[in-house]
């Protein structure tokens, strides 16, 4: 897959998905729902949520509260390890929660030892109209191919950790190179590491070059990798920012600048 240069990505399955989504497990509650519509009236159009979040229902109130079209909302949950012995429920609950009709992906959170099992609840989703298309998080390449070797509708996307500290750039081809689209749950390096990334001289650097801010510069050159992201915000400025990613691009020099950058520090699941 080359860079994304449009706000939608078409998957294999020709289901078209927003390039950038906004992420929303730190928002609950009544503040999590306001922040979501104001995501919603900036133009976001795809929330990522899960099971794990606690926060499927505020997602669906933020949803119908929008006013907009529901079919224009891309939604994506992800049903966790702990679940996968009961999936066919586990999978009923995050739509019930919901409360949308549909979910557009369902995702595993993680491998784990049933998760083909899990993916079986998925595969029926799918079939009843339930879920549009299946993903998965936190898969290797090599994960994903076995995994697709042994069920019979292939996952669309897989969610991983990617950030200028952990790019993963072998993954991220391997995955690519398997027909799998790959987005980012920690673009910006995720909770405790988000500041140190977005203070680096070289993303300042680039960033100033351009007149956007560091989170822009990071999201964009993820873009340019042919990576979807996630960022979360509830703050207005911070959610213009990271959906305004089209009207620039950073150069060669930049893109390999930003590389050099590769740490090999994961910061969230192991």
């Amino acid at each position: 897959m080359g860079g994304i240069d449009s706000p939608y990505v078409t998957l294999s399955c020709r289901i078209r998905m927003p390039a950038v989504g906004l992420g929303t497990w730190s928002l609950k509650g009544s503040a999590g729902i306001d922040a979501m519509l104001k995501a919603l009236e900036l133009g976001y159009r795809l929330l990522d949520t899960a099971t794990y979040y606690r926060n499927e229902r505020e997602v669906g109130e933020a949803v119908r509260q929008s006013g907009i079209p529901r079919e224009e909302i891309f939604i994506t949950t992800k049903i966790y390890p702990t679940e996968y012995g009961r999936p066919d429920e586990a999978l009923e609950g995050s739509l019930d929660r919901l409360g949308l009709g549909y979910a557009d992906m369902a995702m595993l959170h993680h491998p784990a030892a049933d998760d083909l099992r899990a993916w079986g609840a998925i595969e029926r989703a799918i079939a009843q109209g339930e879920a549009r298309c299946g993903g998965l998080s936190c898969y290797s390449p090599s994960q994903a191919r076995d995994f697709m070797a042994r069920v019979k509708v292939r996952p669309q996307v897989v969610q991983n950790e990617i950030h200028p500290y952990f790019q993963d750039a072998a993954s991220v081809r391997g995955l690519q190179d398997l027909g799998l689209a790959v987005q980012s749950w920690y673009p910006l390096g995720g909770r405790g590491h988000v500041r140190r990334i977005l203070k680096d001289k070289t993303i300042v650097a680039i960033a100033q070059a351009h007149g956007v801010s560091p989170s822009q510069a990071v999201l964009r050159w993820e873009l340019q990798r042919g990576i979807m992201v996630i960022p979360g915000s509830s703050d207005e400025k911070h959610l213009r920012e990271n959906l305004d990613l089209f009207s620039f691009e950073l150069s060669e020099d930049e893109m390999a600048r930003m590389a050099a950058l590769e740490r090999g520090e994961k910061h969230g699941w192991a």
